[in-house]
C-alpha cells in the first residue's frame, strides 16, 4: 500500500482537482484507492458529489480514534472516500494535549481497509492536520503551475518539507507535478524545463493542461472523466496516472 499526500501552501494550484481526478484515474486503472479529505473546507469531498455539511469523518477518526471504515464512502468502483467531517478544523485549532502528530498514522494502522493507494488532500497550511499527514505518508505529491511565483512556492515548500523530514524523522519521496499548463505558453516551458532541472527524477512525466472540464466538473460533484471523458484534462490524469503506478518521470 502506497501512502501519497497531496500538498501546496500555496493557493490556486489545482490541488484539489489534482487529488480527486488522480484518484479517480487510478481507480478507473484498476487500483483500489483510499482518498482522505484532511481539509476542513472540505472542497474535495464536494467535488466528488458528497456535499452534506452534517456528515462525520476524519474528525471523529482523529478526535475519538473511531475506525476509517465507519465513515468510508464508496463513490465511485475502488474509489472510497473519507470526508473531513465537520469538527476537523477543531484540531487544527487546538487546546488539547492529547490531539498528538500521530493520529493519522495510527489510524490507517488500525484499519482493515485494503488499498493500493491511500491518498491524503492536506490543507493550505502547517498545522497540526499537516503534521499528521507528513507523519502517515511515505510519499508526497506536489502540483507546481508554469509561472514563476508557482516555483517560487514550490522552493519555499521543498524547505518546509525538508523541516518536517527532519523533526518527523523519515524522508518522504517526492513527486511533482506540472498543474494548470498551458503549453503554448513560453513561460511554462521555461519553469517545466527549470523544475526538471532543480529536481532531477522527480518530475512525473505527464503535465496537467489547463482545461475548461477541469474547471467546471466539481460545480457538479464529478470528476473529468464523468464530466468530459473526452478532455484534454482527462487524458492527461489517465496518463498521470500511469506515470505515478510505474515511477515515471523526465
Amino acid at each position: 500500500m502506497r501512502r501519497i499526500a497531496i500538498v501546496n501552501q500555496k493557493g490556486g494550484v489545482g490541488k484539489t482537482t489534482l487529488t480527486g481526478n488522480l484518484a479517480h484515474a487510478l481507480a478507473r486503472a484498476g487500483k483500489r484507492v483510499l482518498l482522505i479529505d484532511m481539509d476542513p473546507q472540505s472542497h474535495l469531498s464536494a467535488s466528488l458529489g458528497v456535499v452534506d455539511r452534517g456528515l462525520s469523518g476524519m474528525d471523529r477518526v482523529l478526535m475519538e480514534q473511531e475506525q476509517l471504515e465507519k465513515h468510508a464512502i464508496l463513490v465511485r468502483d475502488n474509489l472510497n472516500l473519507v470526508p473531513a467531517g465537520s469538527r476537523l478544523g477543531e484540531l487544527e485549532r487546538g487546546g488539547e494535549e492529547r490531539y498528538t502528530g500521530t493520529l493519522l498514522k495510527e489510524a490507517l494502522e488500525r484499519s482493515d481497509i485494503q488499498s493500493d493507494f491511500v491518498m491524503i488532500d492536506a490543507p493550505p497550511s502547517s498545522g497540526l492536520l499537516v503534521v499528521n499527514i507528513l507523519y502517515a505518508a511515505e510519499e508526497v505529491v506536489v502540483p507546481v503551475t508554469g509561472d514563476y511565483l508557482g516555483l517560487q512556492g514550490l522552493s519555499y515548500l521543498i524547505g518546509t518539507l525538508k523541516n518536517f523530514e527532519r523533526s518527523l524523522g523519515h524522508e518522504l519521496r517526492r513527486w511533482l507535478v506540472m498543474s494548470r499548463f498551458q503549453k503554448r505558453r513560453r513561460l511554462a516551458k521555461e519553469v517545466r524545463k527549470k523544475v526538471q532541472g532543480y529536481f532531477p527524477g522527480e518530475l512525473l512525466k505527464t503535465p496537467i493542461r489547463e482545461c475548461d472540464a477541469l474547471a467546471e466538473a466539481p460545480g457538479f460533484g464529478k470528476t473529468a472523466f464523468e464530466y468530459r471523458r473526452h478532455a484534454g484534462g482527462a487524458r492527461d490524469f489517465q496518463a498521470l496516472a500511469k506515470d505515478l503506478i510505474r515511477e515515471r518521470t523526465i
